[in-house]
């Protein structure tokens, strides 16, 4: 089945002096013949792991096309094509930016197929973007399944390894101790803070230093696929911890170890195909509708 993408921007409600974020919609081309099997909503990582990442999310997305699947893609305020800096944004905005995916994400079925029923909603997200993906299915009545690329457990982790740009960059040109301490009082002011090109404001270190991945109330699918270098690999120490978790709260997780490199902080921009190909086989066999 071939496909086709279509780049436009998106005016959201919340955000009145930076409304526009920029989309891609990948879907069908046969739009007229069988509505699409899944319908995704992308929620990309933090930084420059989303420059990092942005080539496997288009060959994912367009696979997924190809195989049948809608997926939308949505820069956040402030980060690739979108309106605002980086500095712009905080975690609560970012969080809605989400939601309002998943609406934008729905309208575009309904205009696509307006006979069909529209499928659950997959919000697929790549490290950090799996923290916004569960906090904004918590502010969504509908329920969600979710695809989860390496996800990060818990944002303060996120902002640690984040701010340890700055202080390797320090590396050999002042004291070090000096330069992490100054960082936590300055996050601990809620002051802005210069990290390795990225203008972090205090609305967003103090709500990703919160965020956790916590299951939403309403339980549904999940694919939790991690990609590894190492033979015979299993899922993190961290990672093992919080799937049980969402399984007790009623999730049904399935857990998959890919080969790969870790693209989204790799010096080079690196492919993981056996991702992409567990990816597309894993999620249409989960019974997407």
């Amino acid at each position: 089945m071939r496909s086709s993408s279509v780049a436009f921007f998106h005016e959201v409600t919340h955000s009145a002096l930076h409304p526009q974020r920029f989309c891609l919609w990948h879907r069908p081309l046969e739009k007229t013949a069988a509505p699409a099997t899944a319908l995704i909503v992308y929620v990309h990582p933090f930084a420059e792991e989303m420059n990092k990442s942005r080539r496997m999310a288009a060959l994912q997305s367009r696979a997924l096309a190809d195989a049948g699947c809608a997926v939308l893609q949505m820069d956040l305020l402030g980060c690739g094509d979108s309106a605002g800096d980086f500095g712009d944004a905080s975690w609560d905005e970012w969080i809605h930016d989400v939601v309002q995916a998943c609406d934008v994400a729905r309208r575009l079925h309904a205009e696509t197929w307006p006979k069909a029923v529209p499928p659950t909603l997959w919000l697929w997200g790549l490290r950090a973007g799996c923290l916004l993906a569960s906090a904004a299915a918590q502010r969504m009545a509908q329920p969600c399944n979710f695809l989860f690329w390496q996800p990060s457990v818990a944002g303060k982790l996120v902002l640690q390894q984040f701010l340890r740009l700055k202080v390797a960059a320090a590396m050999g040109q002042a004291d070090t101790r000096g330069v992490s301490g100054q960082l936590r009082n300055d996050l601990a002011a809620q002051l802005t803070v210069h990290v390795a090109g990225y203008k972090l404001a205090p609305g967003l270190s103090s709500g990703l230093e919160r965020a956790l991945l916590d299951p939403p109330a309403q339980p549904g699918k999940v694919l939790w696929l991690e990609a590894s270098l190492r033979e015979e690999a299993s899922l993190l120490p961290a990672s093992g911890a919080v799937v049980a978790r969402w399984q007790g709260a009623g999730h049904d997780v399935g857990e998959h170890v890919v080969a790969g490199p870790a693209f989204w902080s790799t010096v080079e921009i690196e492919d993981a195909p056996d991702l992409l190909a567990a990816t597309t086989t894993l999620l249409l066999s989960a019974g997407v509708r």
